[in-house]
């Protein structure tokens, strides 16, 4: 029998096979949450490096936020991501939720991003 982790790999793996399969050659916008934050990074998998990331962790938003647990730290979190992007070129991006259902915090850190000016 199947743990959690082992089914929570599989799937993410299952999404991230799909949207690679998509990117066109686009840069993939990876979500990671956990029960205490919210991590994002724009990935360049062909080069294999990250171009831009933001998280509730930074010392920007840090102080501005009461936790980093919620929707509004999520919605934070994409609209500087999507400014960190924009500094760095990136317009055109394909969106892996990971093993995330697309709702909540991760829902809302995609709508900040799109709010902020990238596209997906």
């Amino acid at each position: 029998m199947a743990t959690r982790k082992d089914t929570l790999v599989r799937r993410a793996a299952r999404v991230r096979r799909q949207v690679k399969a998509v990117a066109n050659g686009r840069l993939r916008l990876s979500v990671h949450r956990s029960s205490k934050n919210i991590y994002a990074q724009v990935i360049d998998d062909v080069a294999g490096k990250t171009v831009a990331s933001a998280s509730t962790l930074d010392t920007d938003l840090r102080s501005s936020l009461k936790t980093g647990a919620d929707t509004a730290a999520a919605a934070a979190v994409g609209k500087l991501l999507a400014e960190r992007a924009s500094k760095a070129g990136v317009k055109d991006v394909v969106f892996d939720r990971g093993a995330f259902i697309y709702h909540g915090r991760v829902k809302a850190l995609a709508e900040a991003a799109r709010e902020g000016g990238l596209n997906f």
